[in-house]
């Protein structure tokens, strides 16, 4: 983002994180997904956007869905999104060939590292309202890299959210699957290392 104040933070203790799948139950599928997860920012107010201003494309910071490997699944891009919440930065949700599985990947672009960082810290307060049944632990992924394992809080789904902080981006990584069927803590860390290694090599300065 521009460098300029944003309101983003302070918004974030109170955001609406309902998420985009709500469907991965052991009985049902993800198949209700039509969009990609934005919750790390849906309830910020959006950035002033000069009507002179064209909002950047980030796109090119996202993983490919070959970048998901489980060893059993294979993952497609079910939805993406530019300026979610109209804040600059870029989503996707990735799901797996049976609908059992879903990824929500959400980058946003801020003014600088320092933002992103009380971004980051924000949404970990927060992080209740996306998972229960498990404390924030430190991840090796990115700078201030924070991993939340347990299920939604109406435990229809096993979720594990991985939030770490790249330069201006901060990423929030959301990981759905079926109640019993938690993703693999190695996957949710080898996804994190390639969604660090693609906003670092891809975003400018």
């Amino acid at each position: 983002m521009p460098t300029r104040s944003h309101p983003f933070g302070l918004a974030i203790a109170t955001l609406v994180v309902a998420t985009a799948v709500t469907g991965c139950t052991a009985t049902s599928s993800t198949s209700s997904a039509e969009s990609p997860d934005t919750s790390i920012a849906s309830s910020s107010t959006p950035q002033p956007t000069p009507a002179s201003r064209v909002a950047p494309d980030y796109r090119r910071l996202l993983i490919e869905p070959g970048d998901i490997n489980t060893g059993t699944d294979t993952f497609a891009t079910r939805s993406s999104t530019t300026s979610p919440g109209g804040s600059d930065g870029v989503s996707a949700l990735f799901v797996n060939q049976d609908d059992t599985r879903a990824i929500g990947d959400t980058i946003l672009i801020l003014p600088d590292s320092a933002a992103a960082t009380t971004t980051l810290n924000t949404t970990v307060s927060s992080i209740g309202t996306i998972v229960t049944g498990g404390s924030p632990q430190p991840s090796p992924v990115g700078t201030g890299g924070t991993v939340v394992s347990g299920t939604s809080p109406d435990g229809s789904k096993a979720v594990t959210v991985l939030l770490f902080t790249e330069g201006s981006a901060v990423v929030k990584l959301e990981f759905d699957s079926a109640p019993g069927d938690a993703m693999p803590p190695q996957l949710v860390t080898d996804v994190g290392n390639k969604q660090e290694i693609a906003i670092r090599t891809g975003l400018p300065g």
